[in-house]
């Protein structure tokens, strides 16, 4: 089975960001890397509806050059994708050299949403289930460095963010109305997942599941994890130097235009 890492204690924030700031150097450091070496780097990230996968891929890719790490999530299929061989919208956003890409869901949609939603046809899934392990071979014999990882959590906890977002204006958009119809479908999920497991986890490409009931520390493991399974390869940061400028900094001038009013708060009434 998919290797699981779990911790039980809930992470303050302050704690967390004491915690990801020498990761986040890592990560700097591990990109420093990719692109001295021109390693091609592939993370997917899937799980139930509000285990935290957003959260989790900006917390991999905050601190990294957006030219050099990419997220992809891609919307409903158009009908045009729809004819297509299943993986070919995926295929076009693999990374080139020196690249990272972060999957927000990715092939896998077809084993989760698509099987329990109705989606996809019966047939469709069995040939996903069968092509997927192949696809992945291609993809890591071409010598892409493929990361699979399952974000965890528990029914009463997955209730609890459903609420929150339904309560949060700033994070309604998060609620869809695919989410609303799945609530009720959790063990259909569990069946479906265990399914994927078993068709898609190998020794070449493996799950990891990550406890993410509290996404705090399902981040930092998860980053934790991934650090330690990418080769430990130091590459020194350019030199680089700011020479004085010999004169007096001058301030910036726009001719006739003028910045607008800096922001105030309004006024408590």
């Amino acid at each position: 089975m998919p290797k699981n890492l779990k911790h039980p204690k809930i992470l303050k924030r302050k704690h967390y960001e004491e915690l990801l700031e020498p990761l986040e150097a890592e990560l700097v450091a591990m990109a420093r890397w990719a692109a001295a070496s021109g390693a091609r780097i592939v993370v997917l990230f899937e799980g139930r509806d509000t285990a935290g996968k957003g959260g989790a891929i900006k917390a991999v890719a905050d601190q990294i050059n957006p030219r050099q790490c990419r997220i992809v999530a891609l919307s409903k299929p158009s009908e045009r994708e729809q004819g297509q061989w299943y993986f070919q919208r995926y295929v076009a956003h693999m990374p080139a050299a020196g690249e990272i890409v972060l999957f927000d869901r990715s092939w896998y949609s077809r084993a989760g949403v698509e099987k329990v939603m109705g989606f996809a046809k019966p047939e469709q899934i069995a040939a996903f289930l069968r092509d997927a392990p192949a696809f992945e071979e291609m993809l890591i014999n071409d010598g892409v460095l493929l990361f699979k990882y399952w974000l965890s959590c528990d029914q009463e906890k997955q209730e609890e963010r459903f609420a929150e977002r339904l309560a949060d204006p700033l994070k309604r958009w998060k609620l869809s109305p695919i989410d609303v119809s799945a609530r009720e479908k959790y063990q259909d999920y569990t069946k479906a997942r265990e399914a994927m497991f078993k068709a898609t986890h190998s020794a070449s490409s493996p799950w990891t599941v990550i406890d993410f009931n509290d996404q705090k520390r399902g981040r930092l493991t998860l980053i934790r994890d991934l650090l330690d399974r990418l080769p430990d390869t130091q590459v020194k940061p350019p030199e680089i130097a700011l020479a004085p400028l010999g004169h007096d900094p001058a301030k910036e001038k726009f001719g006739a235009l003028k910045p607008i009013a800096p922001y105030q708060a309004p006024s408590a009434s």
